[in-house]
């Protein structure tokens, strides 16, 4: 049963003021410790990620893999069994986190991937640019390493030990691809699991705009063929 393991929450946050609060009270009770990464925010979210009860960490450093390192960093001297990473600005349903809590404690895997492809979404909450972009890296995934996966979700459960064995590296957009595909290459039990949806609050800082898109697009791509290169 997953509520006998140590669990904690790292949420990678940049100015996520407005929907920080409600992601944190959401997550489920059964939580040890929840660890918002600062990403050098310039709003509130600090102090509103405090008053929700969470513990904060700061990443000066821009960018999404860099704040994940950070949280696991913290993370690491409580000696967690499993690590759930879940996005600050209230896409993600917290409450899904029982769904993959359950493959890797019930069902022994090492990574879930929480996929909003297979899930239930709210209109618009996926994006084309999200929605192409998620084909093509898992179609290359599929390719190179024979892991099937729908998804690059954020929204994603490890075992602490696996999640270790990863060293993973990458620091920007690269980050959620990087983890599938060392998963794959190290012959991990990998699982993804149809999670729920929704329009997040506010604009993305990646999806929402054009040279966001094409920056996280190119560094997916790079992070695919690099590692497709290494033995």
């Amino acid at each position: 049963m997953f509520r006998n393991n140590v669990i904690h929450v790292i949420i990678p946050a940049y100015n996520e003021e407005q929907s920080i609060s409600k992601v944190i009270a959401e997550i489920p009770h059964y939580v040890d410790k929840i660890i918002v990464a600062d990403n050098n925010s310039t709003d509130n979210t600090v102090q509103a990620s405090k008053e929700a009860g969470a513990e904060i960490v700061f990443e000066k450093q821009q960018g999404y893999g860099a704040a994940c390192l950070k949280g696991i960093d913290y993370s690491k001297q409580f000696n967690p069994d499993i690590i759930v990473f879940l996005d600050g600005d209230y896409s993600d349903y917290p409450q899904d986190m029982d769904l993959l809590l359950h493959s890797i404690t019930e069902k022994n895997y090492d990574i879930v991937v929480g996929s909003r492809v297979r899930g239930k979404k709210e209109k618009g909450a996926l994006l084309p640019q999200a929605i192409v972009g998620n084909f093509i890296a898992c179609t290359l995934i599929k390719f190179f390493w024979g892991v099937k996966f729908s998804d690059l979700g954020p929204f994603r459960a490890l075992r602490f030990d696996a999640l270790s064995a990863m060293c993973m590296e990458d620091r920007t957009w690269g980050w959620t691809v990087e983890m599938q595909i060392k998963a794959a290459k190290m012959g991990m039990k990998c699982d993804e699991t149809p999670v729920r949806y929704r329009k997040r609050v506010g604009k993305s800082k990646i999806t929402g705009t054009f040279l966001g898109s094409v920056k996280a697009g190119w560094k997916i791509l790079y992070t695919i063929f690099k590692y497709s290169f290494r033995k």
